[in-house]
């Protein structure tokens, strides 16, 4: 049984017992406290609670989920793996203990045929809390299960709470028997592998107080609501159903497995430290294409650290299996078909996922290079020395100067016959995450340390002006450069310049700086920045570019008032942006941040998915018939509590006093606090462009828009390619598109018959390839370059052919060539050359190294690759001297 078919019958169970089916929520979950959905009640957490009232009675899920604790045991159990898939059903105050019980056993023990999972009753056993006889006695009523194969078991393992007060509850679990092949007799109080957990039934009941640890807490009483909260491993029940003997190897993980197998030339099952590798890549591989599908992309910190470590521990496992080279384009691609059944945003979404995959790839694959590199050094230079130890320093500097993993370091080492000192490896990193806590602290006391600007807020909050005027007349309060307070700045000194009255706007609100310059007796400045370092006081950033500003100086702030008005223009269309897609998408599209500049502005939102052409095409719409409509742009100053009842939208990250600024944009219809500039009405805007429209997260959006003139420039822009295109085509503007798409069709037949000649033109020199076979020792070899071929799949087809030509005796085939200006070689042996000690994937790595590259593979037929095509000759001469030392 499939086990996206396991998940089917499990919702249609629950659906059919009037259970609400709810789609899994992202693997990033909103809860603060956690990076991933650890756990399938993550998401009903609120409902559990009580905090938030449920809005079903009971329902159902198949929730996704990520855990990484145990990241070390993946691969050497049975049942760890960073994704799972948690099949749950609730009740909030709904059913309690009976119809949890009776449902897991109808579903589990029902005939496959009636729809049920089809287990045998004699093979389950069930735990439930020691002192839950309630539970005890329903399971003994309701199934047929004997006194004997149900067990009592502490609060370690049958008591449910979250370690904080609230909710919690015992629990019963049911287990599948192995059988005796697998361990000893006694149920799952012996805690063999032999038995199984597949489900967790969490009775909910109690209310906890005084919490001591997660097992020692006050119980206040039972629950006014109590809820079910089950969880059934869908991968465990997976390798059962598929009678596997473990997760790795079912229908969604192990063709990852067969596919590492093959990259490697390695068999399966036979070396206890290669199925753990094997089992790792299948796993991580997995899992680190559901984390890219819901949004997360590698990073040094939080969730994209997590991936990254995913994705690098499966790029050492495969190294440690001995293939070099790339393996993620392979690996992916396999991943994504056995989940797209179940995920089809793996394949829709692949191609921004496998960018970053692949990208994510080379760059440690660049990264282990020049580690590898180093740490042959390190070995050579032991080795000669005549110690048996390599240095923690060196370790040390292979981690930290070039990413090199530490344990790949102590595993090559072993290889060569060497040891670490890991101690003094040790004793390095702490001292490293020492310097980095105190840098941490230092720098975050020196971002924290605004006493600098104290004495000039005294003196009042610096007013700003520039809602009404584009010049001010102030005076010079203070002077800053490099963060000290100084009298004065000369010519050519960045500075920074507090002032008492401004009409410099200060970046805030997605709004930027302002641009224009402060002048006064003497001395212009250009000003390069406008901030507010502390709340109230604004200071700018500027150059000196004539004379010399000092402190109590007359000085005018000028306002350069083309780049204002653009500015304005944008931040208007922002809200008018914000407005038409709510009026499309709803109003959970809301506001997640922005930024506005003169003719452009950039406007993240909450949404989950990819807009649509025709959704983008109708918000620009609607935001350009706002600006055709000429909406009068009113703000008003009033208190926050009557802001928020009349409606006004608050910015994303933005903090408000009791006093608050609404801009209105025809009325209610565009409603929201903002302190930025913004035009008087909303024709002034001009135009909106929608040019770019992108994720930037698991549930936020990214939409780009010109503005004005620039938004009018790019459409010109646009049109005059079009104009070309017409002409150059001959064909009017309607039916370019069919035009082209019928240059691309002819243009992809030619190049499918090129490479057919192509192919043709290799198959032609078959009998000169094998004429021209040399004696190299015990073999026959043909070592030859093609010079350029249109695949490496041409090349290899050409090399099985040759070889075959050779006949019975020793033969070695090596043929390399240049696709698409990247050189590959493809070696392959015969049966009698094996036996005398040539393997293919030995000789492949050697030519590949020639080429600056990696390569490997099986005994009979190997492939590799680099980036230095000029190097063929000597990728060939690199075969031949591997041969001669075999």
């Amino acid at each position: 049984m499939k086990t996206a078919e396991i998940a089917r019958r499990y919702l249609d169970f629950f659906e059919k017992n009037g259970h609400t089916i709810v789609p899994s929520a992202s693997l990033v979950t909103d809860d603060p406290a956690l990076l991933f959905t650890v756990a399938g009640m993550v998401p009903f957490i609120p409902y559990l609670s009580g905090d938030v009232p449920a809005p079903y009675p009971r329902a159902a899920d198949n929730q996704k989920c990520i855990r990484t604790n145990d990241i070390e045991e993946v691969g050497k159990t049975p049942r760890h793996g960073t994704f799972f898939q948690m099949l749950g059903n609730w009740s909030f105050g709904d059913y309690f203990k009976e119809g949890a019980i009776r449902f897991a056993w109808e579903l589990l023990t029902s005939a496959e045929e009636d729809g049920g999972l089809g287990f045998d009753p004699n093979d389950l056993w069930v735990t439930v809390y020691e002192e839950d006889d309630e539970a005890h006695d329903l399971w003994l009523r309701l199934t047929d299960l004997p006194a004997e194969r149900i067990q009592r078991l502490g609060k370690d393992t049958n008591y449910w709470s979250t370690g904080l007060p609230g909710p919690a509850g015992p629990c019963s679990e049911i287990f599948f028997d192995r059988g005796p092949a697998y361990g000893i007799d006694g149920g799952p109080a012996t805690d063999d592998d032999r038995y199984v957990e597949i489900w967790n039934l969490v009775f909910m009941q109690y209310e906890i107080t005084d919490v001591r640890s997660k097992y020692d807490f006050t119980i206040v009483g039972e629950l006014p609501n109590k809820n079910i909260d089950t969880g059934m491993g869908l991968e465990r029940i997976a390798f059962i159903k598929q009678g596997v003997d473990n997760m790795y190897e079912t229908d969604q993980v192990r063709p990852v497995l067969d596919a590492a197998v093959e990259l490697s030339g390695k068999t399966y099952g036979a070396n206890h430290e290669d199925d753990v590798r094997f089992r790792v890549v299948a796993d991580h591989v997995r899992s680190a294409l559901m984390l890219l599908a819901d949004g997360v992309t590698p990073s040094n910190e939080g969730r994209g650290y997590i991936l990254r470590r995913l994705m690098r521990r499966v790029i050492r496992a495969m190294r440690l299996l001995g293939v070099d080279g790339p393996t993620f384009a392979t690996l992916f691609a396999v991943s994504r078909d056995a989940m797209k059944e179940a995920y089809p945003v793996v394949e829709s979404d692949w191609e921004r996922i496998s960018q970053y995959a692949l990208a994510e790839e080379a760059t440690f694959l660049r990264t282990l290079a020049a580690g590898s590199e180093n740490l042959d050094a390190s070995i050579a230079a032991a080795k000669e020395a005549g110690v048996t130890r390599i240095g923690g320093a060196e370790a040390f500097l292979l981690h930290d100067t070039y990413g090199f993993p530490i344990d790949l370091t102590l595993e090559i080492a072993e290889e060569a016959g060497l040891s670490v000192d890991r101690d003094a490896f040790d004793t390095l990193m702490q001292e490293q995450r020492a310097r980095a806590k105190a840098d941490a602290r230092s720098r975050k006391r020196q971002l924290a340390d605004t006493s600098v600007y104290r004495d000039y807020r005294a003196q009042g909050e610096t007013v700003f002006t520039g809602y009404t005027d584009l010049e001010t007349s102030s005076r010079v309060l203070g002077v800053l450069v490099d963060g000290l307070s100084v009298d004065r700045a000369t010519t050519g000194q960045i500075a920074e310049v507090i002032l008492a009255e401004t009409a410099l706007y200060a970046e805030s609100g997605g709004q930027v700086a302002d641009k224009g310059v402060i002048v006064g007796p003497g001395f212009e400045l250009e000003v390069l920045d406008v901030q507010k370092p502390v709340p109230g006081l604004i200071s700018h950033t500027v150059e000196v570019t004539t004379g010399e500003v000092a402190v109590g100086e007359p000085a005018t702030t000028v306002v350069d008032a083309v780049n204002r008005r653009a500015a304005q223009q944008a931040h208007s269309a922002t809200h008018l942006v914000h407005a038409a897609l709510r009026d499309t998408l709803g109003k959970s599209a809301t506001q997640a941040g922005s930024l506005n500049r003169a003719g452009y502005l950039r406007f993240d939102f909450a949404w989950g998915q990819a807009l649509s052409a025709d959704t983008r095409t109708e918000i620009e719409e609607i935001a350009n018939n706002a600006v055709r409509d000429n909406l009068e742009v009113t703000t008003r100053i009033m208190g926050l509590d009557e802001a928020k009842a009349l409606g006004a939208m608050a910015l994303f990250g933005e903090k408000y006093g009791d006093t608050v600024r609404v801009v209105d944009i025809g009325g209610p219809w565009s409603r929201e606090l903002c302190a930025g500039t913004h035009v008087a009405s909303s024709a002034e805007v001009g135009l909106i462009n929608l040019v770019g429209e992108s994720s930037v997260g698991a549930s936020n959006r990214r939409v780009e828009a010109l503005v004005g003139l620039d938004a009018f420039r790019e459409l010109a822009a646009e049109r005059a390619i079009v104009s070309q295109l017409t002409a150059s085509l001959k064909t009017p503007r309607d039916q370019l598109p069919t035009r082209i798409a019928e240059l691309a069709a002819s243009l992809k037949a030619a190049e499918k018959k090129i490479a057919q000649f192509e192919a043709k033109a290799l198959g032609d020199r078959l009998p000169a390839l094998v004429a021209g076979a040399s004696a190299e020792g015990p073999y026959r070899v043909v070592a030859e370059s093609l010079g350029t071929a249109s695949s490496a799949d041409d090349v290899r087809t050409l090399a099985l052919q040759v070889r075959d030509r050779l006949g019975s005796e020793a033969a070695v085939v090596a043929l390399v060539a240049a696709i698409d200006g990247r050189p590959v070689v493809i070696v392959t042996t015969n049966e009698a050359a094996r036996a005398a000690g040539a393997k293919a994937g030995v000789l492949a790595k050697a030519a590949a190294a020639a080429l600056g590259g990696g390569g490997g593979g099986r005994d009979d037929i190997a492939q590799g690759g680099g980036a230095d095509a000029a190097a063929l000759p000597a990728a060939l001469a690199s075969v031949k001297d591997a041969l001669g030392a075999a």
